[in-house]
């Protein structure tokens, strides 16, 4: 069952065709990464999926119910993080929270234990100063505080961890890894080592289309190619090995990659007996989502 659906959705900002009939699926109870290089068009998809966008032709559903250009019903099921959040930094991390619940209509004890929770959640709870104090990250944490308070059915955050340390990037996965279990989370990124740590479903935005989606486990196991890393013990065996076995790149004094093709791993185990070449390691590499990505856009 799909939480969020995106049915040919399409987007032109004057002679600029940014979305080009972009179709996606997130299923429920899912951490879907919505990966695309800087400009791709995620932040306009997931703009137009709020409604503050107008879609130039598409549909668009929220838990099965259509959005609507300008009419937000939709929106009380979403909770949502810009990539640059911001606040009235004269407030603290609770005046905020407790603000914008009033808005909402939230109120009394509820809101108060709602606005505790949270901030225990994102581990602000003993942060009393002022948010204009607060580092990139904390400000990212009360963000994610502000997206959950009305309990969304579905997170939406975009480029959460673009602009973190380190640290702050692990902070932020960690916690969008724990709401799962309250929300279906969709964050967009070009880092995918964030992707890869905590989703588990993706799709790749590349040319104003969705190029390849699906879960993260099946993505990679389409992709699986038999590439391999040989380290050799001893770095003048290597230009042996380059002129028998073609189709091997170099990558520093004593390592080969290849892949599987005129000759068998078989072949150059055989070799390396043979000729008594030592070696530290041979490994068969799994597929990273940056090797399937470039794979895919370069099609």
């Amino acid at each position: 069952m799909e939480m969020l659906t995106v049915t040919d959705l399409r987007k032109r900002f004057g002679e600029k065709e940014i979305l080009k009939g972009v179709n996606l699926a997130v299923p429920k109870g899912s951490v879907f990464g919505f990966i695309g290089k800087n400009g791709a068009g995620k932040t306009t998809a997931m703009k137009t999926v709020l409604g503050l966008l107008r879609a130039d032709s598409g549909e668009i559903t929220v838990n099965e119910r259509r959005v609507t250009y300008g009419q937000t019903v939709t929106n009380r099921e979403i909770g949502y993080l810009p990539d640059v959040p911001e606040f009235y930094s004269f407030m603290t991390a609770r005046e905020y929270l407790v603000f914008c619940g009033e808005v909402t209509g939230m109120a009394g004890d509820g809101l108060s234990r709602r606005v505790s929770e949270l901030l225990e959640l994102v581990g602000l709870a003993d942060a009393t100063h002022r948010v204009k104090g607060f580092s990139r990250g904390m400000k990212q944490r009360l963000g994610i505080a502000q997206a959950l308070l009305n309990r969304p059915k579905l997170l939406i955050c975009d480029e959460p961890t673009s602009a973190l340390d380190p640290i702050g990037r692990k902070e932020i996965l960690d916690l969008l890894l724990a709401v799962r279990e309250r929300t279906t989370v969709l964050f967009s990124t070009h880092i995918l080592s964030d992707v890869e740590r905590i989703c588990t479903d993706v799709a790749f935005l590349h040319n104003g289309t969705v190029c390849l989606q699906g879960p993260l486990s099946e993505v990679k196991a389409r992709y699986r190619t038999e590439e391999y890393l040989l380290e050799l013990a001893a770095a003048e065996d290597l230009p042996v090995l380059l002129e028998v076995f073609s189709g091997m790149r170099q990558d520093g004094a004593s390592r080969l990659y290849f892949r599987e093709g005129a000759q068998t791993l078989f072949e150059l185990l055989g070799f390396l007996t043979d000729r008594k070449i030592p070696i530290l390691r041979l490994e068969r590499l799994e597929p990273t989502l940056e090797t399937l990505f470039m794979e895919v856009v370069e099609k």
